[in-house]
């Protein structure tokens, strides 16, 4: 059975804002990387789901995983990974994941 990676709501919101932003800025080109690498996180979660730190204390199961100034906030699921989150790690990640 083929590993799967799924984003949520939230998740996919939070991409997308992360590249309106960089394109916002002029810099399509950093957009379009910073996709490929989360694209490329989340596929190496999927061979290696317990690589994140382990984040018992924001949700239960919840792991995060750093890419460049983000975080990838995800749990293993069945078949794959769920991404809860990609969040700039300077942001108030405790009041985020309160809500």
């Amino acid at each position: 059975m083929k590993r799967i990676c799924r984003f949520t709501i939230p998740a996919s919101r939070d991409i997308e804002g992360i590249l309106d932003y960089a394109a916002a800025q002029g810099d399509f080109d950093a957009a379009e990387r910073l996709l490929n690498r989360i694209n490329r996180k989340c596929d190496l979660l999927l061979g290696f789901p317990e690589m994140g730190r382990s984040r018992d204390e924001l949700a239960p199961g919840l792991r995060s995983f750093p890419i460049d100034r983000f975080l990838i906030f995800y749990t293993e699921i069945e078949n794959g990974i769920e991404v809860a989150r990609v969040i700039n790690g300077y942001q108030d990640i405790e009041s985020l994941f309160a809500e």
